[in-house]
């Protein structure tokens, strides 16, 4: 592999080179529009026949189900499940609300969770794309289908969250807010600006002479962190890991201690803590995504991890949003994240950089 060379985060022919993953990236805010959009005539229909019944349980169905149980678990009024096997749990039955994001409306094992769901009577709300395998299942007198064209996981979901809140069983969405803190992320992170003024740029320069280690606080962030590491580990090449703090502080205990004092130029280990430049010998540095959370647990495991980081005297990146709900700010994480994994990836020219 190539070694970081970090002009060519302004090069623009090195850019040009991954504009289909760039300009993906920077269409985000307008795919959560349109599937919004696209979905609002039967989301009107579905909430006009709405009888204001809650279910007696809610079950989240299929393999993006961990999405869903990440923004509904703390605050759903009635017992939430999330289950992204090809089937259904053995009590679900017709009392109970089983929901599905399929984007790409391919997956079998959705597929076949929401034909297991209409058998039993169970109500259905599903989001996929029309015509596709998983509509064709999601056919019934209790089964809603909510249009997706996108493929965006993302923008699925934020259809599918947006009726449960609308039905008492989820938090308040704004999709416009979520639209808008990835517009904004898309103009902060456009390969336009600078490396100087572009965080995402100035993260992948933190992380060209290093291993990742990811850390987010919330259930939300936790998860922006493992997108975040699958995402560097496809664009770069290099080992990426996303964990507890309970995991990670072992790792930061055990970073070789760097000398202060080494002239990177005369020793060329002294920016791995090795003999040699390989990338298994590549220090750490710890990455915190920061979505602005209050608990008190989570405030306790960041400063653990930070004091450790210093001790050993890693490198700490913070990643952090402002943006006014949960889930833009989960989005804001997530697409710097994987702007910076995508330079990471240009800086190293890496052949083939992968959209995450």
């Amino acid at each position: 592999m190539s070694p970081f060379d970090d002009s060519r985060l302004d090069d623009e022919y090195a850019l040009n080179s991954a504009d289909p993953v760039l300009r993906e990236l920077a269409t985000a805010g307008a795919r959560v529009r349109r599937e919004v959009a696209d979905a609002a005539e039967a989301l009107d229909q579905v909430l006009r026949a709405h009888d204001g019944v809650r279910p007696r349980a809610v079950v989240a169905a299929g393999p993006d189900s961990r999405l869903l149980r990440a923004v509904l678990e703390p605050w759903c009024p009635v017992p939430f499940v999330a289950w992204p096997n090809p089937s259904l749990p053995g009590w679900a039955g017709s009392l109970d609300l089983v929901v599905v994001l399929a984007p790409e409306g391919g997956d079998t094992g959705a597929a076949s969770a929401i034909a297991e769901a209409v058998r039993r009577g169970c109500q259905v709300v599903v989001a996929a794309p029309s015509g596709s395998v998983v509509a064709e299942h999601a056919v019934g007198r209790d089964t809603v289908l909510l249009p997706a064209a996108s493929g965006d996981q993302l923008a699925t979901a934020v259809v599918m969250l947006s009726y449960l809140s609308k039905v008492g069983l989820g938090p308040q969405t704004d999709p416009e807010g979520v639209a808008t803190a990835l517009d904004e992320i898309a103009v902060s992170c456009s390969p336009y600006v600078d490396q100087t003024e572009n965080p995402a740029k100035l993260l992948a320069i933190g992380l060209a002479e290093a291993t990742p280690i990811l850390w987010g606080g919330s259930v939300l962030a936790a998860r922006a962190a493992r997108r975040v590491a699958e995402a560097i580990r496809r664009s770069s090449g290099r080992a990426a890991l996303a964990a507890d703090a309970e995991h990670l502080l072992p790792i930061l205990a055990s970073a070789p201690q760097a000398d202060l004092f080494a002239d990177p130029f005369a020793d060329p280990s002294w920016d791995t803590g090795g003999d040699s430049g390989d990338a298994e010998e590549l220090r750490p540095t710890l990455v915190i995504f920061d979505d602005g959370s209050q608990d008190a647990a989570v405030r306790v495991d960041r400063g653990r991890l930070v004091v450790a980081a210093e001790e050993r005297h890693v490198r700490v990146e913070t990643v952090a949003s402002t943006a006014p709900t949960e889930l833009a700010r989960y989005a804001a994480l997530l697409a710097t994240g994987w702007y910076a994994a995508a330079y990471l990836g240009i800086g190293l020219d890496v052949v083939g950089v992968e959209s995450a």
